[in-house]
């Protein structure tokens, strides 16, 4: 965590005075919560991503269930017991966090604070309401919600996996029509037309979050400054 403290810094334009005694606390990366119903290509926009920026990396989630075969520690997850699970819960150490077929998951929040420091965007692997949860928790997050040009197309994309029976393929149909209407909630609606133009798009939404007051607030009050010496 970056902190500037400037004291005793006036500077007057005419009857305004713009600055006196300021302390900022500064986090130079961004939080980004990209969410797309199944088949609107989220995965692999997300991985398109990690590939294009260095500056963006993928949160690691945590979970108390047994890791799978080739699965590996503090890459896929982070795998702990349910009583370090508990004990991260009564810290209040998650962004978010929910318990699925007896197994907890949570996002947390110590591993990202950290990447933040280190100027680096995290990209939050959650659904809805994970996404949800944590824009409650942090006003600073950028959320993003990837859609297909239509329903027919995430219907046609979802079949042409050939990977999943007709009850699946329902079931997320109906959860996506959920989803969809939650887009509300979301600062900005990309549309995954194709997979490069998609990537584009949410890659410049990043560039220009970039640049806001807020994250660029230092460099006027570092020009103010010198302006205030002379």
């Amino acid at each position: 965590m970056s902190v500037l403290t400037m004291k005793n810094v006036k500077k007057s334009f005419g009857d305004v005075q713009v600055l006196r005694d300021i302390s900022l606390t500064v986090e130079h990366g961004q939080v980004l919560a990209i969410i797309g119903p199944s088949g609107s290509g989220k995965g692999t926009i997300m991985k398109s991503l990690l590939a294009s920026r260095e500056d963006t990396v993928l949160s690691v989630s945590m979970t108390t269930r047994a890791p799978r075969p080739g699965e590996i520690d503090g890459y896929h997850y982070h795998f702990v017991t349910r009583e370090e699970f508990e004990k991260t819960i009564a810290e209040d150490g998650f962004l978010e966090y929910a318990e699925y077929n007896g197994n907890f998951y949570g996002t947390p929040e110590a591993p990202i604070r950290r990447l933040l420091n280190e100027g680096k965007n995290v990209m939050l692997e959650i659904e809805v309401q994970g996404a949800e949860k944590v824009m409650d928790h942090r006003s600073d997050v950028v959320s993003i919600f990837i859609t297909t040009p239509s329903f027919e197309e995430l219907e046609r994309r979802l079949r042409g996996r050939a990977t999943e029976p007709e009850g699946v393929i329902v079931k997320r149909l109906k959860t996506a029509q959920y989803e969809l209407s939650r887009a509300f909630r979301y600062q900005y609606i990309v549309l995954n037309d194709e997979v490069e133009a998609a990537t584009e798009r949410i890659s410049k939404i990043i560039d220009a979050e970039n640049m806001r007051y807020s994250r660029m607030e230092n460099t006027i009050l570092e020009v103010l400054k010198d302006v205030s010496t002379q």
